[in-house]
């Protein structure tokens, strides 16, 4: 049952000038409830904080056991088992359970800023130039769609300065690597980071 207090109110009247009593109800118990339940909802809220903590710590170390993971399967697809094989003699492997082995060469390449002039010489000194996509492009204002079509007269007597953008392809060069590993040529890693290595495919039984 909810207590309640009457407490006296004065009011004054500004024409007469005269004090009026009036009681007024004041519900403690009700204030009283309001403020458990404030405490309440900041106790659940701490829990959520808390339970996103947890959660969060949990993220990080199962991210750190995944790398860890990933790590080892990459030691084992990628040296363990190919230098087995290798020492056995064998590229492919089937296994009782139906499934196969098969240790393939990966390769890789790259080039980088610092050595992109040094490196697009070599392939052209090589008969390789092709290779390298050549991009020129010239950037035209708004409402200039129709001078676009009109680009080697722009270029030359408008002022549009071209922009030249010379690169080659990730997978073209990746390809060019394994060609030349494969057959013996010279491919200089100094320039084209050259990645060359074995890995594990696992065909499992359907």
């Amino acid at each position: 049952m909810s207590k309640t207090t009457n407490m006296p109110e004065t009011i004054t009247t500004q024409d007469t000038g005269i004090n009026t009593t009036q009681s007024s109800s004041i519900d403690f118990e009700k204030d009283q409830r309001e403020d458990l339940d404030s405490v309440d909802e900041a106790k659940s809220l701490s829990n959520q904080v808390v339970k996103l903590r947890n959660l969060e710590d949990e993220l990080v170390l199962k991210e750190k056991e995944f790398k860890e993971l990933k790590r080892k399967v990459e030691v084992m697809s990628g040296d363990i088992i190919p230098t087995m094989m290798q020492e056995m003699n064998i590229s492919t492997l089937k296994l009782a359970d139906g499934s196969s082995v098969e240790v393939k060469p990966i390769y890789g390449a790259s080039i980088s800023p610092a050595k992109k002039e040094e490196a697009f010489k070599w392939l052209r000194d090589n008969g390789l130039g092709d290779l390298i996509k050549n991009e020129v492009t010239v950037a035209f204002g708004r409402h200039e769609d129709n001078k676009a079509s009109q680009y080697a007269v722009l270029a030359q007597g408008q002022g549009y300065e071209p922009v030249q953008k010379l690169k080659v392809e990730p997978m073209t060069l990746k390809a060019l690597v394994r060609e030349r590993i494969e057959s013996g040529q010279d491919m200089p890693s100094d320039l084209f980071n050259v990645f060359a290595g074995n890995r594990t495919k696992l065909t499992r039984k359907q």
